[in-house]
This record gives C-alpha cells, sequence and structure tokens, in this order.
C-alpha cells in the first residue's frame, strides 16, 4: 500500500485544477498537492491517480510520489474561502497526496524540448491508459530540474465509469492528434518495444493493490474489491500489446475537430527554435549573399 501521512496544515487551494486540490504540509515533514475524495469528480479520479501514476513510476516515467492523507477538517478552519471549507468537511478521512515539487514550471511546448524517443514513452503510455487530458491545450506536464515529469492522471481508464462495457471501451484507439507532444515525432514503435512487455499481469496486480480498499467499496456488479482490483488489470494488459498500432495522429475531422494549432507545428519544425541572434545572422547572409551576386 501507499505510504499514508497524516496532513497537519493546509497552505494554500491550486485554482488551475477542476477538482481544486490544494497544498498541505503532513506529519512527515514533506509538502503535497492534495486531492480530495470529496470533489466532485469523486473517488474513481482518486483510483486512476493511483493506478496510473504508480504504473508510470514502475515503467521509468518521471510521475510524482504519491501518498495517502489522513485529513481532519479541523486544519482548514482558517481558510476564508467557502468553497474550500466545504470540500474539507466533505473530505474527512482517507485523501490522495502528490509529492509537491517547488520551483517547477508548467510545461510549454515552445520553450522545452522533448526527443523523439521520450515523445514516445509518454504518448504511449498516455495510449495505455487513455489519458484524454494531456493536449497542447493543458498539458498536465511539469518541469522540474530540467526535466518533464507527468502529473493528473484523473482523466484516464474512462472504461471504469461503465463497467459493463470496458471492454469494448478499452479496445478502441486512441487519438493523440492533440497530444502535447505530438509536434515532437513521437517514436512510438520503440516505445512499444521497450514498455510494452514490463507490462505484466504482475506488474498492473501489484500497482492495483496500491489503492486503498475504501476507495473501491461498494462499486456496483462486483462482489468484492479484488475482483474490482481485477477488472483494472485486464483491460491495460489487454491494452498494452497492441495500442502501439492504433495511436492516430490524424488531421481534424468533423468528429474531432481541433488539433495542435499551425502556429504550434510550425514554430516546433525545426527544432530548437532560432534565436534573434541566428536569425538576424542568416539575414545578414542573405544580404551579403545578394551584394555579391550584383
Amino acid at each position: 500500500m501507499l505510504e499514508e501521512v497524516v496532513a497537519i496544515r493546509y497552505v494554500t487551494p491550486l485554482r488551475e485544477g477542476g477538482s481544486l486540490p490544494g497544498i498541505v504540509e503532513a506529519d512527515d515533514l514533506g509538502t503535497y498537492v492534495m486531492k480530495f475524495t470529496g470533489a466532485g469528480q469523486g473517488r474513481k479520479t482518486l483510483v486512476a491517480e493511483v493506478i496510473c501514476g504508480e504504473l508510470g513510476r514502475r515503467l521509468g516515467l518521471r510521475v510524482p510520489e504519491l501518498v495517502t492523507i489522513q485529513l481532519d477538517p479541523v486544519i482548514g478552519l482558517a481558510e476564508p474561502d467557502q468553497e474550500v471549507q466545504e470540500l474539507l468537511r466533505a473530505s474527512a478521512g482517507l485523501n490522495l497526496g502528490m509529492d509537491f515539487l517547488p520551483g517547477s514550471l508548467g510545461f510549454d511546448p515552445l520553450a522545452y524540448q522533448v526527443g523523439a524517443a521520450e515523445a514516445g514513452r509518454v504518448v504511449w503510455f498516455d495510449a495505455l491508459i487513455n489519458n484524454v487530458d494531456r493536449s497542447w491545450r493543458n498539458p498536465n506536464m511539469l518541469v522540474w530540474h530540467g526535466e518533464p515529469w507527468l502529473i493528473d492522471h484523473g482523466a484516464t481508464m474512462i472504461w471504469h465509469h461503465n463497467w459493463p462495457g470496458a471492454q469494448a471501451s478499452a479496445a478502441k484507439p486512441y487519438n493523440a492528434s492533440d497530444h502535447v507532444l505530438a509536434p515532437f515525432g513521437p517514436d512510438i514503435a520503440s516505445a512499444a518495444a521497450e514498455l510494452a512487455p514490463l507490462v505484466t499481469e504482475e506488474l498492473l496486480t501489484e500497482v492495483a493493490a496500491e489503492v486503498p480498499g475504501e476507495w473501491l467499496a461498494g462499486e456496483p456488479g462486483f462482489e468484492s474489491t479484488d475482483q474490482l482490483r481485477r477488472a483494472y488489470v485486464e483491460p491495460l494488459l489487454a491494452r498494452a500489446a497492441s495500442i502501439h498500432e492504433r495511436v492516430v495522429m490524424d488531421g481534424p475531422t468533423k468528429a474531432r475537430p481541433s488539433q495542435a494549432p499551425g502556429w504550434l507545428t510550425e514554430r516546433l519544425t525545426p527544432w530548437p527554435h532560432p534565436t534573434r541572434k541566428d536569425r538576424d545572422a542568416q539575414a545578414g547572409a542573405g544580404r551579403d549573399g545578394k551584394e555579391s551576386g550584383r
């Protein structure tokens, strides 16, 4: 199971996400981004965070360490925001914490280079877990100590919101046309050759076991939490074997009209971006060439 800590101080809310996560300090002297069981998205968001985050870390991707956090709502009594107060009261008990990365910056595809190999690993992983929320609009990536880190995996494994249709949903292709790393030419085939053999039944069972049982209890259609954990293993195991063959990076369609805009793809080609000095030098060379040709 994930390490369990106790929140001792509510620091501040983070208003970038719809679930209103907050920064808290815990009794292990750590600082965490806390995601709440009482948020509108519900506990399945936290289940997805644990399974996909822990799977990513075991595959060698940079994902902040996860813990569970015991919350006593009294720690937020000094918080003036009524919405935060209500969220804390609704989240008494066990919540999820993600290691806070101090000084990290939001990933900007125009300012940070990602090679084809690394881009391929991230896109393949997102295809595996069906992550619909790492687009150029909302990258859900941070840059910390010069390296990209993957965060926010609550909008993954969409099939667990409708278990009767899970098998059919998990068999669908993954459209990466809007993926923030699509313009970097991700090498998905190489990523699949490297990572797919690592996604074993044993690994997925281990990852599913990290989810607190109280977040799984009472799921309609399942007699036990062990049966539900198994339901998470099966679609991911099947998907890992062939999802690389079903990753789509097409242009816009009527059903999916949006993709990375032209100004983004144009500025990413070629990489790295020319500096002003380089452009001035090129312009000077062009002027010299014209003058010498006279």
